[in-house]
């Protein structure tokens, strides 16, 4: 079945998770993705959990399928003469490296558009191409604590707490993608290419929802509520008799629904609880109580089948053993199989935009290191064989 981006070369510079997850979703939808890793290897190879036996990592398999690979010194003047080879065919060049770092190695957009006028360079740094800090490295912990959303995350009182898993990294491949596609139709209208610039800083802050908006407006700074939606009540996990269960009723209609669902008719008759604004008022100093005290003599199985049949939103609070079994999920193809020629076979996520007629699907499994010099770079085994020993070139792959 015909896929979306086919027929797009895309050059792969990428290395750790950003740029990683951004082309990997380009090949999932068609795209020719070429990584290009440098003799060490994209660093995301040396992330636990690695495979015993093969000492792959299973963090780099999860994020570099349906992709071929070279290994090409860089800092090689031949090196980097094969790169340029690659990038004259190339629709798509995406980078990650830091501030500064493309232009000492003479493969900055100037000089990569030179070659190629109609390439989409496509680049993910921590702190953008401008800015007292466009030369600093980044990670996603990094962009959490600058952004404010660190200061935000976690419980009254306490430190302040990172989201988990990496959502920055996960956020700026997203842009990253969004802004590639956007300049691919520029380019269909125009026929010119240009550089699509994307921070993880940005990212970050982008995801900040109204709060920048609430401090220039005269309101103090929020503070760290946990859980809790400090504008929508009841907006919050709560404790139950096996665990926890998130409930959400969001304006006054599911506000009665969920009185009603629960039997806690006394709620709607109290004069406290009329509106969500005195809800929330009224949410920690009493509200809260009566809530959880309901919640801990139910399961989250019961729960959830009385608030779902009311129509309130409600999940039980689940861990990952539970969510990769979860029926939505499974029918919503969220968890496919992937074989791997080293580690073997494993689950990973599947593709979240789902089209009718052109799907995408993951379908081979992350290269080893340098396992296509020979196919993409049109070598004979004993041509790649005197590159590796002049250190152009690396890897340990198979043809």
């Amino acid at each position: 079945m015909a896929k979306p981006l086919e027929g797009l070369k895309v050059i792969d510079l990428t290395t750790a998770l950003s740029g990683p997850y951004c082309t990997m979703m380009l090949s999932d939808y068609g795209a020719e993705v070429i990584k290009v890793e440098a003799p060490s290897g994209d660093q995301s190879r040396y992330w636990a959990p690695v495979h015993e036996a093969s000492g792959e990592s299973e963090y780099f398999a999860v994020f570099n399928r349906n992709k071929r690979d070279v290994c090409i010194n860089l800092k090689d003047p031949d090196g980097v003469a094969l790169f340029y080879d690659l990038v004259k065919e190339a629709d798509i060049l995406v980078e990650n490296f830091r501030g500064g770092v493309t232009k000492k190695l003479g493969i900055d957009y100037e000089s990569v558009k030179a070659v190629n006028p109609s390439i989409i360079y496509a680049s993910a740094t921590g702190f953008g191409q401008n800015g007292p800090y466009a030369s600093r490295p980044c990670y996603d912990i990094v962009a959490q604590a600058m952004s404010g959303m660190m200061m935000l995350s976690g419980y009254p009182g306490q430190e302040p707490v990172k989201a988990c898993p990496s959502i920055i990294d996960q956020v700026t491949g997203l842009y990253l993608m969004n802004g590639i596609l956007l300049a691919l139709h520029h380019r269909d209208m125009t026929g010119n290419g240009q550089q699509v610039d994307v921070a993880m800083l940005d990212s970050a802050f982008s995801l900040m929802e109204n709060y920048p908006s609430v401090v220039s407006m005269g309101h103090e700074a929020p503070a760290r509520s946990g859980n809790r939606d400090v504008s929508i009540t009841p907006f919050d996990a709560f404790p139950c008799k096996d665990g926890h269960v998130v409930i959400s009723a969001g304006n006054d209609r599911l506000w009665t629904k969920f009185c009603e669902a629960a039997g806690l008719y006394e709620l709607l008759e109290d004069p406290r609880y009329v509106s969500n604004q005195s809800r929330t008022d009224h949410y920690i100093t009493s509200l809260k109580g009566q809530i959880t005290d309901w919640c801990m003599q139910h399961s989250k199985a019961e729960i959830e089948s009385l608030l779902v049949a009311a129509g309130v939103p409600c999940s039980a609070v689940l861990d990952i053993t539970e969510s990769v079994r979860h029926p939505q999920i499974l029918a919503r193809d969220m968890v496919v199989r992937t074989e791997h020629p080293l580690i073997g076979a494993f689950d990973t996520t599947g593709c979240v935009v789902k089209l009718s007629a052109t799907p995408g699907s993951p379908e081979m499994p992350a290269p080893l290191l340098g396992q296509d010099n020979r196919g993409i770079l049109g070598l004979s085994p004993e041509e790649e064989q005197a590159l590796i020993e002049k250190g152009v070139l690396g890897g340990r792959g198979v043809q």
